[in-house]
């Protein structure tokens, strides 16, 4: 006689199922779309919330270390949104190429991923640059109203939101630098590998 599953192993087939539509569901609203226009940033001209975080690094990182110090570039991604992909490129490229000793500047990538594997495995073979810190509880994200990424924001000395997108873009080297108020950042060398074609306006989410 073929045994019936018991009522535990029912529940939890149902609760592993359940979790799976749940994860997928969070990635699909999470990940940028290339057919839904750019939101408008609700914290510009606020000031940024606080965070206190653990980086890959083993280093604890609050955005208040640079307050009345440095400016603040904060990228929120994860190792498996796609844009995030497109735009890490784009981000080393411009931190490699303007980021020195006693710049005024930063760039924190706050990494949504839950486990912290995930976020190690593509910090390393992308070779961020940068620091890179951990928001598996995703209160960082939750208090900057993180619900798609990309998401990246620059934060003034004093601690202000002062300028934010959703979604990558091509030309963000370009817009970095203008935010930051560096000079002489021409199109040839905020285009990675030597590419010639020109930042186009194609806006995404």
């Amino acid at each position: 006689m073929r045994s019936q599953p018991s009522r535990a192993a029912g529940l939890a087939v149902a609760g592993l199922v359940a979790f799976t539509v749940w994860i997928s569901w969070r990635a699909k609203v999470l990940e940028w779309r290339l057919d839904t226009p750019e939101e408008v940033i609700s914290l510009l001209h606020r000031r940024a919330p606080d965070f206190t975080l653990k980086a890959l690094d083993g280093r604890t990182l609050s955005l208040a270390d640079f307050r009345g110090k440095r400016k603040v570039v904060v990228t929120f991604w994860a190792s498996w949104c796609g844009p995030c992909r497109m735009e890490t490129p784009a981000l080393r490229a411009f931190y490699q190429k303007t980021h020195k000793d006693g710049s005024d500047f930063e760039i924190v990538a706050v990494d949504v991923d839950d486990e912290r594997p995930a976020a190690e495995e593509y910090a390393t073979s992308s070779k961020m640059p940068f620091p890179v810190v951990l928001d598996g509880t995703q209160r960082t994200a939750d208090a900057y109203g993180v619900d798609s990424i990309p998401r990246i924001y620059v934060i003034d000395k004093d601690g202000m939101v002062s300028w934010g997108r959703v979604g990558y873009q091509m030309g963000l080297e370009l817009e970095l630098a203008n935010q930051l108020g560096i000079k002489d950042y021409g199109p040839a060398a905020a285009r990675p590998n030597g590419g010639t074609g020109a930042p186009n306006g194609s806006a995404g989410r």
